[in-house]
């Protein structure tokens, strides 16, 4: 009897491996039929998968390219005027950040962050540095990031874990950026800036203060005084000039040491604000901004 049983069990399993291997047999009958008569799907869908294939292939086996890229934080459109980005946008990019790829590879690194106040407002001018992974069309000689041409001008986005940061391209190169930085001493000047019922504007001026632009001390206040103005007095017989120095009124002067960047004959506070004799340039510390000081001498 348990003889009988163990062929009875081995039969049925036999049956339901056959039965199981002939739907197995048919669907793919099914499926070959459905294919031949809708010939144009199957091209179709052969082209995607090949197509597939061939990405999956260049982003697995192909080796990356990077570039370093210059990018001034903003809308994007260099010609577009925006509002600069506020004090939590600066606060929440960090150098050293890392965005990945969809297979959890690195294709951006922030390798530097400078930001400079713009004029009185809270707003600021940022400029980072980044290393990106890019492809290179090499009839063209353009680089691409995210499917996007990448050129002086262009706008680029770029996704990191914590902040979304959008720009426009200043500066591309193959290999990392070799600034040049110079310490010069200006004197900047408010033309009749004091007044002597009003000495806020030159008392709140403090000797020391700095200004740290997220990688260096780029300004520092090393001295500063007051220049008595001199006004022409006519006499009213005679209609003679006479000269007389005035203390109610009289200009502010500024001693400064300051970091430019060098680019070629020329100096530059940040990369917007080339530095020259006479220049209104938005100079500030931590706890003051030099509203209205011309620069007068450079040294």
């Amino acid at each position: 009897m348990a003889n009988k049983s163990f062929k009875t069990n081995h039969s049925i399993k036999t049956n339901n491996s056959y039965l199981a291997g002939r739907q197995v047999k048919l669907k793919i009958q099914k499926t070959v039929r459905f294919l031949t008569r809708n010939y144009i799907l199957t091209i179709f869908l052969a082209c995607i998968l090949f197509v597939g294939m061939v990405v999956v292939a260049r982003t697995v086996f192909s080796k990356p390219t990077y570039v370093y890229v210059k990018v001034k934080v903003g809308q994007g459109l260099w010609w577009a005027s925006t509002a600069r980005p506020p004090i939590w946008l600066v606060d929440s990019i960090k150098k050293g950040d890392v965005a990945l790829d969809l297979l959890g590879k690195p294709q951006a690194k922030i390798l530097s962050k400078r930001y400079y106040r713009w004029y009185s407002s809270d707003q600021f001018d940022i400029y980072l540095t980044f290393k990106l992974k890019a492809s290179l069309n090499k009839r063209t000689g353009e680089y691409l990031f995210n499917r996007s041409v990448l050129s002086v001008g262009s706008p680029i986005e770029i996704q990191f874990p914590r902040v979304d940061i959008t720009g426009t391209v200043i500066n591309i190169s193959k290999t990392s950026f070799k600034d040049e930085y110079v310490e010069k001493i200006i004197y900047l000047v408010y033309q009749g800036g004091y007044y002597k019922d009003f000495p806020y504007r030159y008392d709140n001026i403090k000797i020391g203060d700095t200004y740290f632009d997220g990688q260096d001390k780029v300004f520092e206040i090393i001295d500063k005084s007051l220049e008595k103005n001199i006004w022409n007095v006519a006499n009213n017989l005679t209609a003679q000039l006479f000269e007389r120095d005035v203390e109610t009124t009289q200009n502010i002067v500024v001693k400064a040491k300051v970091m430019l960047k060098k680019k070629g004959n020329a100096l530059y506070y940040s990369d917007d604000y080339k530095v020259i004799n006479n220049s209104l340039i938005p100079f500030a510390t931590d706890n003051y901004f030099f509203e209205n000081f011309v620069i007068r001498k450079i040294e």
